[in-house]
Order: C-alpha cells, then structure tokens, then sequence
C-alpha cells in the first residue's frame, strides 16, 4: 500500500491536507493523526469494514476495543446509548478536550468491532488542532488506537509513526512531538464509586477533585489480577529487550551489580533512570527520561524505542513512585516489563 505523508505545522495548518485526510476517513480508509497523548491509527467510526482496516494495520486482536474520538457534543450524544449523567458532565467541562476517555452505554450506531462485543464504547475529545479538524471535517467519529504495531511502544513522534505505519495506511499527518506521552485515563463511572480503567494524562488526583472518591481497577497495577478494561489484557509496550524492574532503595548499586553480571556474559545492558540518578551508571548505556513525572511521561516510549535503535539484551529500569502521572508511567512500564519486577 502507498501511504500519502503529509508534514503540517501546527500554527499554520495545511487545510487541504486535513480535507484531502477527511475525505479518506469518509470513503472507508485509515489515516495516522498526531493527539495529545500518542499518534492515533484513525477511520470511521460508524463503519465496520473501516474498523476492521485499523486491526489489519496494527496486528491488533480483534476483542481489544478502541476509543472513538469526538470533536463536538452533538457526534458524543450520536454515539452514545443513554443521557448524560451529572458525573459525565462535570468529567467533560473539566477535562474535554484532552486526555480523558469516559466509558458509555453505546448507540446503535457503533459496530461491535469497535466495542469489543461490549455494550459500552470508550469515548473522549482530543485536544489538538490536527485532530479536532481532521474528526470535525470527517463528519464522522473516528476510532484511533495507538499507531504502532500492536504490542510495541505507543508513538509519541513522527518518526515512530513512519517506522509502525508506513505502506500500511493510506494517510500518515505528521506535526511535532506529542505532549503527554501516554495515552489517555479511561474512566467507568457507571457505578457509584468511578473506576480508572487505564492511568493516563489526567491523574487519579485530578479526578478526585472534580468527582470526589476514585478507584483504581486492581487489574491495572497488580500482576494477577484481571483487568476490568479487556483492552489491558494484552502484553504492550514492550521493547525488544529483556526488561527488569528494581523497586525499592538504593537501587542503584543492586542494578551495577546486575549488570555487571549481565556485561561479563557477553549482554549489551541498557539503563532506564531518571536526571538524578543517571551519573551513578558512568561507562554503561544511559537513557533519562527526565527530572519530573510529567517528563517521565513525554519522553517513555521514545526511550523504550530509543533501547531498540541501540540493540540491547537487556534493560534495567528504575521504578517511579506510583502517584500523579508516575502511576501512568508505571503500569506502561510494568507492562513494558511483563510484570517482572525486583524489591530491594
């Protein structure tokens, strides 16, 4: 397949291009798109021959529901099966757009492709220009995974996308970098306590300002417990290395000694730290991802990629502490990781 790629710059958009992606989204085809959180593998929503396309692309199992992505609140009432409830309605004033996904009943107008078989679709409004126009001149919802193959790294930059996607789709639009870095919160909030489903952009702590008391589905952040979300089943994320994570403190010395082991059998050993840590591990193969939690976040996939270009054996990461946006990076690196994590 030809995949058209177009390079837009974000504060001065190339309209026709945007078009030229809604009239393909329209006619059934699939088209990558930049969002906050991760590049989005998009088509329409409402078709199920479009949506089949999007599990072609990434090798993506076919029960692991996707998010439909609105751009107003007449194509949200369109794809939803009930009213909305006061606690949707204040998720939406306080984070629409941007990365919440609210899950709903679903209208009769959504596949069951998209859904997973479930009755309920995954919804949220993207807060990015590209997106926004693309889904709005589209005239239609559209349902985006992450662009990448299924299991690998979330895309947070153009290069990732044309790595993934390229000879794939039918429409690649690259912009810059995204800004969060990891996908969106999913939130249940069909019972009387709401459920995050998935960690994400918005923080169990901003939720608890707006909602009062939130829970977190134990299938997210413990290894045997089953997810709620079947779209957490899977193992994702997961770079090309073997990877470890050491937990507790003072890690930095149990990780020499490991990967000093590790060196003298002949393995290539890789380093994930952060800014104040990354001086202790001189000599050896070193990514930061940065000083802060929201750092953390922007710049994970792109390391976890980053290991692959170097062609490590095997990869030591630091754990964060699991609170705000570090609860987020964790459970990506914990699924990174397949759970195998060491206490010290």
């Amino acid at each position: 397949m030809e995949t058209l790629i177009h390079n837009l710059n974000i504060n001065d958009l190339d309209m026709n291009a945007i078009d030229e992606g809604a009239a393909i989204i329209r006619k059934g085809g699939t088209v990558v798109f930049p969002t906050e959180t991760v590049y989005g593998l998009g088509a329409n929503a409402l078709a199920e021959t479009s949506v089949n396309r999007i599990f072609h692309a990434k090798g993506r199992p076919s029960d692991n529901p996707l998010i439909v992505h609105v751009s107003n609140h007449d194509m949200l009432l369109f794809c939803i099966g009930e009213p909305l409830s006061e606690k949707a309605k204040k998720l939406i004033k306080s984070f629409w757009p941007g990365p919440l996904t609210i899950v709903f009943k679903k209208s009769k107008y959504i596949p069951d492709n998209v859904t997973g078989g479930l009755d309920t679709v995954a919804i949220r409004m993207p807060n990015n220009k590209v997106a926004l126009e693309l889904i709005e001149r589209s005239m239609v919802p559209i349902a985006a995974p992450s662009a990448n193959i299924s299991g690998k790294p979330s895309p947070t930059a153009p290069e990732h996308v044309i790595s993934d996607m390229g000879g794939k789709v039918d429409m690649i639009l690259l912009c810059s970098d995204t800004v969060v870095g990891v996908e969106s919160t999913v939130i249940d909030i069909s019972g009387e306590i709401p459920i995050i489903l998935r960690p994400g952009g918005v923080t169990k702590e901003d939720l608890e300002i707006v909602l009062g008391e939130v829970n977190i589905d134990p299938g997210i952040i413990e290894k045997n417990a089953s997810p709620k979300s079947p779209g957490m089943k899977y193992t994702h994320y997961a770079p090309d290395a073997q990877m470890v994570i050491i937990k507790g403190k003072n890690i930095s010395s149990k990780i020499l000694q490991m990967a000093g082991a590790d060196i003298r059998q002949g393995l290539r050993v890789g380093i994930l730290t952060i800014d104040a840590n990354k001086d202790k591990y001189k000599g050896l193969t070193v990514i930061s991802i940065g000083g802060s939690d929201e750092e953390a976040a922007h710049n994970f996939f792109n390391a976890l990629r980053e290991f692959d270009k170097i062609g490590v054996d095997k990869i030591y990461a630091e754990a964060l502490k699991e609170e705000y946006l570090g609860l987020a990076v964790m459970n990506r690196m914990k699924k990174a990781a397949g759970f195998n994590i060491i206490e010290i």
